[in-house]
């Protein structure tokens, strides 16, 4: 287990190296080459005390041993010239085993100072291994704070989530592993001692904690050997037989290495890492698995991925191809848990909707397993869940299992500190007596289980298969035969007059709010005695009685005489209770303009018992949280490009073509083609209505032509003035026409059109073009000029394909917080409907 002083040596080196260096992967790319360097020397010094010879430090590499760079008689500088021929020389030294060489390939000193290096390799002389278990301890804590690859959109899986899918899938010693997206070999490090812990003597079955368990404890402090469980149980071919049966795969060098080092240190003397495109080769497509366990990238490159023909789902998308790979490379009998995006879960795309089709009707998928949305901050906030795959176990029920994680044992801050709330220990039994259960063929209910419930396979196909726990979730609480009883027997009301005030403005000395006419059902509620309303009770204000509009917290004062402070009588209703049931209320504005309290008073709605009306507020609280936390995204988002000093500022005359000529018309034919009115122009892609197909003879000469490629940006005042029309890129079925108020730009070959688009949708953008426009009233049009002459950030176009494809995750990401905001404002409307009996 890695003890407290190793753990701060390697903080004092990252403190050290930070002030040259200071990406973490460049860090440990340091530490790691000094780490080996220093525990090969250990090696050797061990063999020659054991009256043995130095093995890696000999011959002609005698010269660059750890106690040569710190002889006495070496200045600073003598020290920084022998380290960097040495890490320089190292892959050509014959007396080091291969892995060892390939982690010195390419190794150099990225920084010229040598008084750093002095004291960075004066805190690795601290280091004492005489053998590899605990240099892999340490490695493995010094992985724990290589946090993301975000340009990849690859995020280091928290260490006790990994073990809580091990744990879940549970290899055996006989199985073949595969992560083929590895990383730094987390999971497979996790799979390698699972295994071992299995076949310990001293693993107590019953009482032994698993790591998830361990709440309190620092997460990179977990580890699952925290016993130094050795697998002593094991004979020796039984080890050689894991060891061999365990594969990862990288697209990445560099994480390949740092796999190939995690995977040695741990026992692995020559680990099956491999350089390796999961997506795009066929080289080892071959090769099948019993359990596979990742987390894969999640983002895809501009155009998407390009995959070859053997996957069974047509997609550009990694996320869905990385999970059609796994199915189709298990074993008949094959088990997984896959780390996805929430949009695998219930994107409406063709793809994704093939994907679970697969999952539910061909018996893979046992269960979801949801993950809170802040698993990987500090590096992004994407809402993440586990797919469980068990070929045997699905055959085997026609349900599919959901479970909800909503607390892991940290807080969900950038920070992560621990805190006590931990559902994965609950979460992880329940799991484990469904297996069971069918294992025996035997059935088990969750009925009024909160964090695990149960669907039909044949109700998921109905709904798309949408594998959204939430729209399968049984609710315990509903009851038709609820009373019906009058508003005046739970609510007391007053006049607010003592707290009307004549202004709308804020309070200057409360600094409160002032609602004001037609803030129908506004609720305030508070713990504490504050603000105009003294009284603890919480309150609903109402005037105009046609919808439900928004909270409001305390203090706050009223502009509008006609509103009314509703109170629940004490003991008899649950205050929000009635203002989520008192939504369904519905009345004919024909007849009066507001309904007073008089009237109000009668109307009768459904009560339920105190308790159940709490439950009922739970749960609508719960999905209003969701949809807060969901709007909190759509309406901050704004996508953003952190422009380097040192790209070249150009005009878009320079990248562009302006309005193309129409010439180019006469290459097109007589084909199908789209025609866009001005007004359909808008920030998001266009979806062509069979009015708007033209034959190309049809099309009015004078108006613009565009192809897919282009960006249209309307000419008029709407553009620049509301910021929701007029600007649009990548528009579907290729050729098209629009109103002669567009202009078209077309990228040359130096840009991508999503960079245009980008820079041109952006605040600074259509404030020059406002003070641009010329013209009068509702006619002002931006100049052509304006367009031509405005210069916009040219960074080469590799870069600009992956700021794009970043920019595009995250729009995919607001997608699906938009699709979160449709789908939870729809079963708040459900739950209040069938409190109503509906």
């Amino acid at each position: 287990m890695l003890d407290t002083p190793t753990k701060k040596r390697i903080d004092d080196c990252r403190d050290i190296l930070v002030g040259k260096l200071p990406d973490p992967k460049s860090q440990i790319e340091q530490i790691t080459i000094a780490l080996i360097y220093k525990f090969m020397d250990d090696m050797d010094k061990e063999s020659i005390s054991f009256g043995g010879k130095a093995k890696f430090f000999s011959d002609r590499y005698e010269k660059y041993n750890w106690d040569s760079l710190f002889d006495t008689k070496k200045s600073s500088k003598d020290m920084f010239d022998l380290y960097q021929e040495a890490i320089v020389s190292m892959e050509k030294n014959p007396n080091i085993p291969q892995l060892f060489r390939d982690i010195f390939k390419n190794a150099y000193l990225p920084y010229r100072d040598s008084e750093t290096l002095k004291m960075f390799l004066k805190t690795i002389s601290e280091f004492e291994y005489t053998h590899s278990e605990k240099l892999g301890d340490a490695f493995e804590y010094l992985l724990s704070v290589l946090g993301s690859q975000g340009d990849a959109g690859q995020f280091r899986t928290p260490r006790h989530i990994i073990d809580f899918m091990t744990a879940i899938i549970s290899p055996k010693l006989d199985e073949r592993i595969l992560d083929p997206a590895c990383g730094t070999a987390g999971f497979l490090i996790s799979a390698y001692r699972f295994i071992l812990k299995e076949n310990s003597s001293n693993y107590d079955k019953e009482n032994d904690p698993h790591a998830f368990e361990l709440h309190n404890t620092r997460l990179e402090e977990i580890t699952i050997n925290g016993k130094q469980y050795k697998g002593d149980k094991l004979t020796p071919d039984q080890r050689r037989k894991i060891i061999n049966n365990v594969y990862g795969y990288d697209i990445s060098p560099d994480m390949v290495r740092l796999s190939l080092v995690n995977m040695y240190l741990h026992g692995f003397s020559e680990p099956h890492i491999y350089e390796y495109d999961t997506l795009t080769s066929e080289e080892r497509w071959g090769h099948h698995f019993d359990v596979i366990l990742a987390n894969p990238p999640f983002m895809s490159p501009k155009g998407g991925i390009r995959p070859h023909n053997k996957f069974s789902i047509e997609s550009k998308r990694s996320e869905v191809l990385f999970v059609d790979y796994m199915v189709e490379h298990l074993e008949n009998n094959g088990r997984a848990a896959i780390i996805v995006p929430e949009g695998i879960i219930f994107q409406s795309g063709t793809a994704y909707k093939d994907l679970r089709k697969i999952l539910v009707d061909d018996n893979n998928l046992v269960g979801i397993i949801s993950l809170p949305a802040g698993m990987f901050n500090p590096y992004s906030g994407v809402k993440t869940s586990i797919i469980w795959i068990d070929k045997k176990l699905a055959k085997k029920t026609d349900k599919i299992l959901f479970a909800k994680i909503e607390a892991d044992g940290f807080d969900l801050g950038a920070q992560r500190k621990p805190v006590k709330q931990n559902d994965l220990p609950y979460v992880f039994k329940k799991l484990t007596e469904y297996k069971a259960a069918l294992e025996n063929d035997k059935e088990i209910d969750f009925e009024g289980d909160n964090k695990i419930n149960l669907a039909e396979k044949k109700i998921i196909a109905k709904n798309d298969f949408n594998l959204s726990s939430e729209m399968y979730r049984k609710q315990t609480t509903i009851n038709t035969e609820w009373p019906l009883v009058e508003l005046n027997e739970v609510l007391e009301y007053e006049q607010p007059s003592k707290y009307i005030v004549e202004s709308t403005e804020y309070d200057d000395n409360f600094k409160t709010p002032v609602l004001t006419a037609g803030q129908t059902f506004i609720l305030g509620y508070t713990n504490e005695k504050s603000g105009i309303f003294e009284e603890d009770l919480p309150v609903i204000i109402f005037d105009d009685f046609t919808t439900a509009t928004k909270y409001v917290d305390f203090p706050f004062k009223v502009k509008s005489s006609a509103m009314k402070i509703l109170k629940a009588i004490n003991g008899k209703a649950n205050i929000k209770y009635l203002y989520y049931v008192m939504q369904k209320i519905e009345f004919d504005s024909s007849k009066h303009k507001r309904y007073w309290i008089s009237q109000y008073s009668k109307i009768k709605i459904p009560l339920p018992p105190l308790s159940i009306q709490e439950e009922i507020v739970a749960e609508i609280d719960s999905y209003q949280n969701i949809i807060n936390g969901a709007k909190m995204v759509v309406e901050n988002y704004k996508p953003k490009i952190d422009i380097d000093p040192d790209w070249e500022m150009v005009e878009l005359g320079e990248v562009c073509e302006l309005n193309p000529k129409k010439s180019e018309l006469n290459e097109l034919g007589d084909l199908e083609i789209s025609f866009v009115p001005m007004a359909d122009i808008n920030e998001n892609r266009i979806d062509f209505t069979p009015k708007q197909i033209k034959k190309l003879s049809e099309v009015i000469k004078g108006y613009t032509y565009f192809i897919e490629d282009d960006v249209l940006l309307a000419k008029v005042t709407p553009c620049f003035e509301n910021g929701k029309a007029g600007i649009a890129k990548g528009l579907k079925n290729g050729i098209g026409f629009g109103s002669s108020e567009i202009y078209v730009l077309r990228p040359n070959k130096v840009i991508i059109s999503t960079w245009i688009y980008l820079n041109i949708i952006t605040y600074h953008f259509r404030e020059q073009g406002k003070q641009s426009m010329t013209g009068t009233g509702g006619l002002q049009r931006v100049p052509k000029d304006f367009i031509l002459k405005y210069k916009i950030p040219l960074p080469f176009i590799e870069i600009q394909n992956e700021i794009v494809a970043q920019i595009e995750q995250e729009q995919e990401m607001v997608n699906s917080s938009k699709k979160l905001i449709e789908i939870f404002e729809q079963k708040i409307k459900d739950r209040i409907a069938r409190v109503w009996g509906e």
